[in-house]
């Protein structure tokens, strides 16, 4: 097996924090975290990280804004050392300022990075979605629990204030335990191995 020096260790936990620029709304930085091929999977995007800080652009300039508390990332390296698996507990925590309804949302970001010509970026991000409740900002908000009742309990309120924000989720996520979470790890392991 492998052994990694510290400063693979530091760059990686460095990427992860690094989603700061996205609640800082410094754009070159964020897309700076992806190689170029990156794509990204989460409750409101799907496709590649270009596209994502795109659409991450709209959000900011919308009623919904978003701030992300990352944690220390779980690495698994390949044998090589230039592929890793980052499992990274977060949690979202956001609020559309005109409905005065706002939400937090513990997920684990589940990364694949590679190092590509000495630099580690992130290849592959997805998300797994452990539980979530809404927050009101400026006191109790009436909700319609019909539109939150169609998402799984565990990313409801964000599902919820996304939809109502203009950013509507297109499929079901991966929460923890679940068969799309077994699956995503799988195909990860698949994926360090070759």
């Amino acid at each position: 097996m492998h052994t990694q020096p510290l400063q693979d260790r530091q760059a990686l936990n460095d990427l992860m924090n690094g989603w700061m620029h996205r609640d800082l709304g410094e754009w070159e930085q964020l897309r700076n975290l992806f190689h170029p091929d990156g794509t990204i999977e989460i409750t409101w995007y799907e496709g590649l990280a270009s596209g994502f800080v795109d659409g991450s652009m709209r959000m900011g300039a919308s009623d919904l804004r978003t701030k992300h508390m990352i944690g220390s990332p779980v690495v698994t390296f390949n044998e090589r050392g230039d592929k890793a698996i980052l499992e990274t507990n977060a949690m979202i925590i956001a609020e559309n300022v005109k409905l005065n309804i706002g939400c937090e949302c513990h997920n684990r970001f589940y990364d694949l990075a590679e190092k590509r010509d000495g630099v580690w970026k992130l290849f592959h991000r997805q998300s797994v979605y452990d539980m979530g409740t809404f927050t009101f900002p400026l006191g109790p908000v009436e909700i319609d629990a019909s539109i939150a009742a169609k998402y799984p309990r565990e990313y409801a309120a964000l599902a919820c204030l996304l939809e109502l924000s203009g950013f509507p989720l297109s499929r079901v996520f991966a929460t923890r335990g679940s068969e799309l979470e077994s699956k995503m790890k799988a195909d990860a392991k698949k994926w360090l191995a070759v």
